[in-house]
């Protein structure tokens, strides 16, 4: 198949309209806020794909702030994925995406929301929700025919963004004092299967752990907060002893089904130690 040109590929429009100048991490979080957030739809609804789940910017252009975000445009996805599924992946996209940040600006929540998938959120509309008289539009763009056409859109203003500002500070904070109590305290935890990649917090990780103290059976691993999951995903990657001959010493919640423990949520890590050989 010919590779299409970069213009003429289905890509995302992302508008920004302000009154006064954006605040530059205010301008660089609706960016990122979007290529994490297509990032994980990625990986999870196409994850043959998830390798290439990066978003370039092809364009900037001048007035209102409009770039183009180009999916396809640096990796040859272009000669590899077919126009019909490069279409449906960037409309369904905008349209998954708008219905979930939809829901923070007409001040409700989605309860399947992580504390990375709200900061996303947040990093979304907080150049919006700080102008007096901001607007932002995103858009799926596709080509048919020659023409120019879009598949799907979400719009909303100063006002919407400032009440989903305040739904989302709302939700981060249950989150925060229903993981700070943890059924175990100081646990030793020790690894029987790592993983280097990046995890979505409150989802289980594809990693499994032992702790002796609640049960023999090494079981799934749940980042519960970002904290802990930094400091183990360094030992983990960066680390110059191997991870297996290390333990970590933590606060967990463990998951049950029909009574037994099924996985743990790490809630805080307190300190790494060597295991004795």
């Amino acid at each position: 198949m010919a590779r299409r040109k970069p213009d003429a590929l289905p890509h995302i429009v992302l508008n920004i309209e302000t009154k006064r100048p954006i605040e530059l991490g205010d301008f660089v979080s609706a960016f990122s806020s979007i290529a994490s957030q297509y990032e994980k739809f990625v990986r999870s609804d196409y994850p043959e794909l998830a390798g290439d789940a990066k978003i370039y910017v092809r364009e900037v252009r001048a007035g209102s702030i409009e770039a183009d975000l180009i999916p396809w445009a640096m990796q040859g996805l272009s000669a590899v994925v077919n126009v019909i599924e490069q279409i449906q992946i960037v409309e369904k996209f905008v349209r998954n995406y708008g219905a979930v940040l939809g829901k923070y600006l007409d001040g409700a929540k989605e309860p399947e929301a992580t504390r990375s998938d709200l900061k996303d959120f947040m990093g979304s509309v907080v150049a919006i929700a700080n102008d007096p008289n901001g607007h932002a539009t995103l858009k799926a763009v596709v080509f048919e025919d020659g023409k120019k056409k879009v598949r799907a859109a979400l719009s909303f203003d100063t006002s919407q963004a400032r009440e989903a500002q305040r739904q989302i500070e709302d939700q981060k904070l249950q989150l925060e004092s229903s993981s700070t109590t943890a059924d175990h305290r100081r646990v030793l935890m020790t690894f029987k299967q790592s993983n280097v990649k990046d995890s979505v917090m409150g989802k289980r990780t594809g990693e499994r752990v032992v702790i002796e103290d609640i049960s023999s059976r090494d079981l799934p691993l749940i980042y519960a907060s970002e904290l802990a999951e930094q400091r183990i995903k360094h030992e983990v990657r960066e680390a110059d002893d191997n991870v297996y001959k290390k333990g970590f010493i933590v606060d967990v919640n463990v998951q049950l089904s029909g009574g037994r423990p099924a996985g743990y949520r790490v809630t805080n890590l307190h300190q790494v130690i060597d295991l004795p050989e």
